[in-house]
């Protein structure tokens, strides 16, 4: 089983590598970095130090050569700083080539090592990348490519984000294996996957079980989705289909719901967003 994972994720570098990508494994090197005798590890606190404290700018440098010296957590905070702006122009091909060196440096850590939240959002940042490819540059839009990538991330380390990226492309044409990789994210908590599980749900086929198991998730994805704007969808998911519901499968569902929120709480699936460098 350990050299199937290997083999696979020695063919996920290939095709991170291959002529899509214009990344070649190693930083460029910033000649403007100069700590002196600063292992990569120091030079990732003294980044992060002055990161939180709000000096981007000056956090760029010790981030750059902790990446360089093959601190993963710098390499995937650089690749967030460049897709989202942060601090940084915006530029999706420098993000995709700091999230390229994770993978590619550390793609077969243990999953139960400190930087693999980091390296599977690497993974899932590439997978999302391909969905759509990069305006004007090398990297195109590969849909095998992505799913190749949201599958070893969802495998491997178990990344609730990649097991909801792998929902929504099956949901297409295979609902069930989009109910299989959703109900892997929901239960750790992944509040889109626990609304688009109990949306399938509740459309696969008209057994009434289907739909108390469909209503549920979407009763317990409106409890996580609170007051965030960016979550008001799943609020009106769940008010959509609890119209369309009778009221003994509005009844069940609620039972149902509140009984697992009481087993589960309200936590919420580590996502990107809320990773942080220590």
């Amino acid at each position: 089983m350990r050299s199937m994972q290997c083999l696979v994720v020695v063919g996920l570098y290939l095709a991170l590598l291959a002529p899509a990508s214009a990344f070649d494994g190693t930083p460029a090197r910033n000649e403007q970095i100069t700590p002196e005798k600063m292992t990569a590890s120091e030079a990732l606190r003294l980044g992060a130090k002055k990161y939180y404290a709000g000096d981007k700018r000056a956090a760029l440098d010790s981030l750059r050569y902790a990446a360089e010296n093959g601190q993963p957590m710098a390499a995937w905070k650089l690749g967030r700083m460049y897709a989202e702006g942060d601090g940084v122009t915006e530029d999706d091909v420098k993000a995709f080539d700091y999230y390229s060196q994770v993978v590619s440096l550390h793609g077969e850590d243990s999953p139960s090592s400190p930087q693999a939240p980091f390296v599977a959002s690497a993974f899932v940042a590439l997978g999302n990348y391909y969905l759509t490819g990069i305006k004007n540059s090398s990297v195109k839009a590969n849909q095998a490519r992505a799913r190749q990538i949201f599958t070893h991330a969802a495998s491997y380390y178990g990344d609730a984000e990649a097991q909801y990226a792998l929902g929504r492309l099956y949901r297409e044409n295979n609902e069930l294996l989009a109910v299989r990789w959703f109900n892997l994210a929901a239960i750790k908590g992944h509040v889109g996957a626990q609304a688009l599980l109990g949306e399938t749900l509740f459309n696969l086929g008209s057994a009434e079980g289907n739909r108390e198991r469909g209503l549920m998730w979407l009763t317990i994805a409106r409890s996580h989705a609170g007051l965030d704007p960016e979550t008001r969808w799943v609020v009106d998911l769940q008010e959509q289909y609890f119209a369309l519901a009778d009221e003994e499968v509005r009844r069940a569902a609620a039972k149902k719901a509140e009984a697992w929120i009481a087993r589960n709480g309200t936590a919420t699936a580590t996502t990107a967003s809320s990773l942080q460098l220590q």
